[in-house]
């Protein structure tokens, strides 16, 4: 019995040692993250406390001009840009290799005028044969896919030539690149255009010698909202499976129906955290065109120097030109300075 009270005893000084130094380490914890009242009412009253309340409950906040101007990204970035977007899966990120590739991309813009193109756009690149000197390639074609992240950014443009669809990858900051030209520039309903290949030919057939469509000043880009058929019997991918809008495809089996509908995802849309897995954040978007916009600076103030030093070498030449037929010509044909008396 004695035995029995003492174990007792023990058991209930351990339990509240335990809950003592549970207790201890609640209220050390709490004073560890505890704010004063008076730095979360001088938040408040911040510029940035004012502006995060109003955005809270839906109310513009008051403006002020001590008010920081906060970065804002265009909603049309991706689109517009989307080679300077780097890869959204977080271990294949590193901050200094595309800091360093953007530096890269930049120079090379410098060298050529890459435009503003968009998937569905008809384009025409000109490139130069690495293995014949002088010798210039250029191919007209729709642009069906625009994929990987900075350097490695490359586009695929197809077009029908004899009959025989033909598809070209272009990189866009191939060096080999001499030219590149929208002749048609406009947007699809999807972001990827490959079932073209399983459309009828007339849908990516284009001639060499088109004129490019020039469209009013002000005006956006437009969407072609028109729907492709496929006519195909053999397709390449189970477009049914694929949430496409530009696609009219054909009176589909039950069976066949019904294993999209068992394939389709429609809860994607609504899943938060896949968008945050594929997408970038605001802030290295704001990054980004911060330094795309300082770029567009130096690129004009790069091209205004360029123009004259194009000048100044031209007067030198004309000059060096003059001075060299006074050389030549023979000395009685010569103006005198000295004045005769």
């Amino acid at each position: 019995m004695a035995l029995a009270f003492s174990n007792s005893n023990k058991f209930l000084l351990n339990n509240q040692q335990i809950l003592r130094s549970v207790l201890i380490s609640v209220v050390r914890y709490k004073q560890r993250g505890h704010i004063p009242d008076q730095l979360v009412e001088h938040h408040r009253q911040s510029p940035l406390g004012k502006a995060k309340a109003g955005a809270a409950v839906g109310v513009s906040p008051p403006k002020d001009d001590k008010t920081p101007n906060l970065r804002t990204t265009p909603h049309d970035f991706k689109y517009v840009y989307p080679d300077f977007l780097p890869n959204p899966i977080p271990y294949l990120r590193d901050r200094i290799l595309e800091k360093l590739e953007r530096k890269d991309m930049f120079r090379r813009r410098q060298q050529i005028e890459i435009p503003e193109f968009y998937v569905g756009s008809v384009l025409g690149v000109t490139s130069a044969d690495p293995y014949a000197p002088n010798r210039r390639n250029r191919f007209v074609g729709i642009c069906i896919q625009r994929e990987r992240h900075g350097l490695k950014h490359q586009f695929t443009l197809r077009n029908i030539v004899d009959g025989v669809g033909v598809e070209i990858i272009y990189e866009l900051y191939n060096p080999t690149i001499t030219k590149i030209e929208v002749l048609k520039l406009e947007r699809r309903l999807d972001e990827n255009l490959a079932y073209l290949r399983d459309a009828p030919p007339e849908y990516c057939t284009f001639p060499f010698d088109m004129e490019p469509v020039k469209l009013p000043p002000g005006s956006g880009v437009p969407l072609n909202t028109i729907q492709v058929p496929i006519t195909s019997t053999h397709w390449q991918y189970k477009w049914e499976r694929h949430d496409l809008k530009g696609v009219l495809l054909p009176k589909l089996p039950r069976s066949v129906g019904k294993a999209s509908e068992r394939y389709s995802q429609p809860w994607r849309q609504w899943d938060i955290m896949r968008q945050y897995r594929t997408e970038i954040h605001d802030d290295d978007r704001a990054e980004i065109f911060e330094d795309i916009e300082k770029h567009k600076q130096d690129l004009a103030q790069y091209r205004i120097d360029s123009k004259e030093n194009v000048k100044i070498t031209r007067t030198r030449q004309k000059a060096a030109g003059r001075k060299a037929i006074l050389d030549d010509a023979p000395k009685a044909n010569r103006p005198s300075s000295s004045t005769s008396q």
